[in-house]
């Protein structure tokens, strides 16, 4: 990750510090996830590739910087990046990408008509994933809750490492 006087945010200041002096419990949970989201028999590329997604749904520019520059980092095209916003019609993913994009947006889009995951869905997720990795997606979404409310409410500086993304 860059540093704020070279991508623009040494002005910006996150709305809360950083919580772990507040809660140090915390550090053990996002660990955790973390270990479960490294571990994951899911590729990499496609939690991160809902990661970005996520951030996008959310309206969240922290994830969406953040997760835009692992993708970068772990060597994802810069033509995949962008069309995560339009995976629907974007030629670039798999069909295994696109039901797990798919999925995170189910599960953090409110649906009107019916449920989130309709069982259609879930049948088409289970057609390209085995249950280990049908849990390692619940999970990857899980991680990604987690940390939705600390990136929508305390609003962490975009572009700055974890532990450097809060004001003092």
């Amino acid at each position: 990750m860059s540093t704020p006087a070279a991508n623009g945010t040494e002005h910006l200041r996150s709305r809360m510090p950083n919580p772990l002096p507040f809660l140090p419990e915390m550090a053990g949970l996002a660990e955790g996830l973390h270990k479960l989201i490294l571990g994951s028999s899911v590729p990499q590329s496609t939690i991160r590739l809902m990661e970005l997604r996520a951030g996008q749904i959310l309206g969240s520019t922290y994830f969406t910087v953040r997760d835009t520059a692992n993708l970068r980092a772990a060597g994802e095209s810069e033509e995949r990046i962008t069309a995560v916003a339009t995976w629907r019609t974007a030629p670039y993913f798999t069909d295994a990408e696109r039901v797990a994009l798919e999925l995170v947006e189910a599960v953090l889009t409110p649906n009107p008509l019916g449920e989130r995951v309709a069982d259609e869905l879930h049948a088409r997720a289970a057609a390209h994933y085995d249950d280990k990795q049908l849990w390692d997606l619940v999970m990857a979404i899980a991680h990604i809750g987690f940390f939705t409310p600390a990136a929508l409410i305390a609003k962490p500086i975009p572009g700055m490492p974890p532990g450097q993304n809060y004001h003092q």
